[in-house]
């Protein structure tokens, strides 16, 4: 078998498609398409169903790649014991990040870290669900808390505390009244948001003892919930009310444009972690980035008030 069809496979199926895979490995589409088809004459099997929209592995190519991906790794390891001869660390760093991370924590975080190591390449693939990130290349990803798996290494990243928050335009309230209890959205024009996975993002709220879930109905559904944009531009515009992460709205709550709702009965969580699995080696990039943030934590806590 020639290795570079193995691997013209290997990122294919990975990246999805011959396009995405082209972007990532640096190869032509036609290329790895030719590579594939020739690995596949060789073994005498599909191991991709190519559709005009996608492509996925077959169960055979499924079965070859889950077999492939630790030999890549066990390789990709080996490669990177060299970064110990160097002053600083080179390579890729592929994070998978949910799309209110990739808008709210990382850019505080990542153009200093390109400046604070110039041999790295940073990778961000944004995807709000839960994802094996070996099986996808990605060295690490970050997710909350509850959706982290038990032989996840956990690093906190970002803020340790954060709030979802709900507004809407000054013009929205004055026309249709402000709300006084979260029972009051129901009546409210909502604008809706839906994860990739296709669950609905419920509005949590609490004040004391009280404690309400809603999931209200509104003239506008955003799924998946990467094009945040979206329903922040109809909420500024007096659409109806938003809800989702105070970062993302505080500029608007500076200006003026969109003004708190039920600022009392905002819910607190913890902020967000980088994970990784715990039993595989940790490329010198990534191990760069886990020390970095870990600097700016505590730089962070040095600066508090004592």
């Amino acid at each position: 078998m020639d290795f570079n069809d193995l691997a013209a496979f290997a990122s294919v199926a990975r990246a999805g498609g011959f396009r995405d895979a082209a972007r990532a490995s640096g190869v032509s589409a036609s290329s790895l398409s030719i590579a594939v088809k020739r690995l596949e004459a060789k073994l005498g099997l599909r191991l991709l169903n190519r559709t005009t929209r996608s492509v996925a592995p077959t169960e055979a190519g499924m079965h070859l790649l889950r077999r492939l991906m630790p030999l890549f790794g066990e390789m990709e390891a080996a490669l990177d014991v060299l970064n110990a001869f160097r002053d600083t660390p080179t390579g890729t760093l592929r994070l998978n990040v949910p799309a209110s991370t990739a808008r709210t924590i990382l850019p505080g975080i990542v153009g200093p870290f390109l400046q604070a190591y110039p041999g790295v390449q940073v990778e961000v693939i944004v995807e709000d669900g839960f994802v094996d990130v070996l099986s996808i290349g990605c060295d690490a990803g970050i997710r909350y808390d509850e959706r982290l798996e038990q032989d996840m290494v956990a690093i906190p990243i970002g803020p340790r505390v954060q709030r979802l928050a709900t507004a809407a335009s000054p013009g929205y309230l004055d026309a249709h009244g402000r709300p006084t209890h979260p029972r009051d959205l129901l009546s409210h024009a909502c604008l809706r948001i839906q994860f990739s996975g296709g669950a609905m993002a419920i509005w949590r709220y609490q004040r004391g003892e009280e404690a309400y879930q809603l999931d209200p109905a509104g003239p506008l559904l955003v799924k998946p919930s990467l094009a945040l944009d979206l329903p922040i531009s109809v909420a500024l515009g007096g659409g109806g009310v938003i809800h989702m992460f105070e970062e993302m709205l505080q500029p608007y709550f500076d200006s003026g444009e969109l003004e708190p709702v039920l600022e009392a009965w905002w819910v607190s969580f913890t902020g967000p972690f980088l994970y990784y699995p715990g039993h595989r080696h940790v490329p010198a990039p990534l191990r760069a980035f886990i020390d970095f943030i870990r600097g700016q934590g505590e730089a962070s806590n040095d600066s508090l008030p004592r």
